[in-house]
């Protein structure tokens, strides 16, 4: 089973696209709140985009652009506006494919059948965390927030892989020295620390302050919403 994103504001077409590809059995999902594609693109992490250009807000051109910030996903236009210049558009920013309204379901279910075995039979889809606007690509262990790339150190992304996929809980120490080192020889816990405070200086200089709670005695947190500073 494969995800389908639909970006479409008419949700007559929108439904009817999503009716027709979960006969196929793929798991589709349609935004709805077109102020917040990105946000449903990474909750939901599709193996697939199907894009419409005239939305609320911001266009289309404007969504696959940042999509493409974060990945390589088959992207396919769906719009009215088929003439040469749009479909060259399209295609530069980003997109895989480009299918003119009105369509024939059948024909456009083949080529997302066509660009999915195309994408996904020899590769490996890619995997998103998210919280607070930031964004850890796990396939490439990048960390983006608000269009900056912050490098990470490989300690840096087991920290936050760790904690973000535990958003909400509190991660002790020993779990995470366990997954930083794996290793069963002694090592300093203010060595921690020292990879804590670095990881910290580097969100907040991004902007990303009081990203990482401290809970004195027990460990570290991401809340689920922002807390006010943590000591060490």
């Amino acid at each position: 089973m494969h995800r389908i994103l639909i970006v479409e504001d008419d949700l007559v077409i929108a439904r009817a696209i999503s009716d027709h590809l979960a006969v196929w059995n793929h798991e589709v999902r349609l935004v709805t709140d077109f102020q917040k594609v990105l946000t449903d693109f990474v909750s939901f992490d599709p193996h697939l985009v199907l894009l419409d250009i005239s939305l609320p807000f911001f266009n289309g051109y404007y969504w696959c652009e940042e999509i493409r910030k974060l990945s390589k996903i088959p992207v396919i236009f769906i719009s009215s506006a088929s003439d040469n210049m749009n479909i060259v558009m399209a295609i530069n920013m980003g997109g895989d494919d480009f299918i003119s309204k009105p369509f024939d379901l059948d024909v456009l279910t083949a080529k997302v059948l066509a660009l999915l075995r195309r994408a996904y039979d020899f590769g490996q889809h890619t995997s998103f965390l998210e919280h607070r606007g930031a964004i850890l690509n796990m396939s490439d262990t990048t960390l983006t927030y608000q269009d900056q790339k912050i490098s990470l150190t490989k300690n840096d992304y087991k920290i936050l892989q760790t904690l973000m996929e535990n958003k909400g809980k509190i991660v002790s120490r020993d779990t995470l020295m366990t997954k930083l080192w794996e290793t069963d020889c002694y090592v300093d816990e203010n060595t921690l620390t020292i990879n804590i405070s670095r990881l910290r200086k580097k969100l907040e200089q991004a902007g990303l302050s009081d990203f990482i709670t401290t809970k004195k005695g027990l460990g570290y947190i991401i809340e689920e919403s922002s807390p006010g500073s943590g000591d060490f």
